[in-house]
């Protein structure tokens, strides 16, 4: 039987107690009907499963202690960070959750110029939470042991510039030569793939992905939405390159 798994944000090793926070005491205890004895496994985001069994149960909080560790190797070769430019409403909570997993290591999400999602402050800082909140939801159903950075809105410009300089940057162009099978990506290559907003990048967007160094990538001759194309994208880069069978 599949045991379920909670995140629980503190450093978790073998003998030690953990306090669990509300959200995944409450999960366990009221949904799932768990009490004293019963097992669980938590993870933290330090690439590991750690097995656990519930010690104490109050009605709003439990307790558990930590029996064994296990390191989870599911993460892919291919290292895939998402820049999506922010769409709207659910569309950007369907990508992260869908994009986490599909095994991507970061989202990196973007101000374009025909964007219409505007977020900045305080707003941009909930929008964050949020989506990690999200994400590790997907790693918990997906069996990841490991979060995906999600970084805060910024503009394109700004996005462009922290990129590693290693990386090898693509963005989708139904008009493009280069297709995910004729690629020459490398064992454990960091891939950027650039996604435009529901508008389509804009001329000078374009220019500034094509200054720092994206080159197009086909899928298919058909035009994909936002909310589409990245996950499109992913899918095939970790069938041809990553750890899709």
């Amino acid at each position: 039987m599949r045991l379920t798994r909670v995140f629980v944000d503190a450093p978790l090793s073998v003998g030690a107690a953990a306090t669990l926070p509300d959200s995944a005491a409450g999960h366990l205890l009221r949904v799932l009907r768990l009490g004293v004895g019963d097992a669980c496994v938590l993870f933290n985001g330090d690439g590991c499963d750690h097995h656990a069994r519930i010690v104490a149960a109050g009605k709003r909080d439990a307790t558990v202690e930590i029996v064994a560790t296990r390191a989870i190797g599911n993460e892919s070769p291919l290292r895939i960070v998402l820049l999506q430019a922010l769409a709207r409403g659910e569309k950007m909570d369907w990508i992260v959750q869908k994009a986490t997993e599909l095994g991507v290591a970061g989202i990196a999400p973007v101000l374009s110029e025909r964007g219409e999602v505007k977020l900045d402050g305080e707003r941009a800082d909930k929008r964050v939470a949020h989506w990690r909140s999200v994400a590790i939801s997907a790693c918990e159903q997906s069996g990841r042991a490991r979060i995906p950075q999600i970084d805060a809105p910024q503009p394109l410009s700004r996005a462009l510039a922290q990129l590693s300089p290693e990386s090898r940057r693509l963005a989708l162009d139904p008009e493009a030569d280069a297709t995910s099978a004729s690629l020459d990506l490398g064992a454990e290559c960091t891939v950027v793939i650039a996604i435009g907003p529901e508008g389509g990048w804009s001329p000078g967007d374009l220019a500034l992905l094509r200054g720092a160094g994206f080159t197009g990538l086909r899928l298919g001759p058909r035009v994909l939405r936002t909310e589409t194309a990245g996950l499109a994208a992913i899918a095939a880069l970790q069938a041809r390159y990553g750890d899709f069978a």
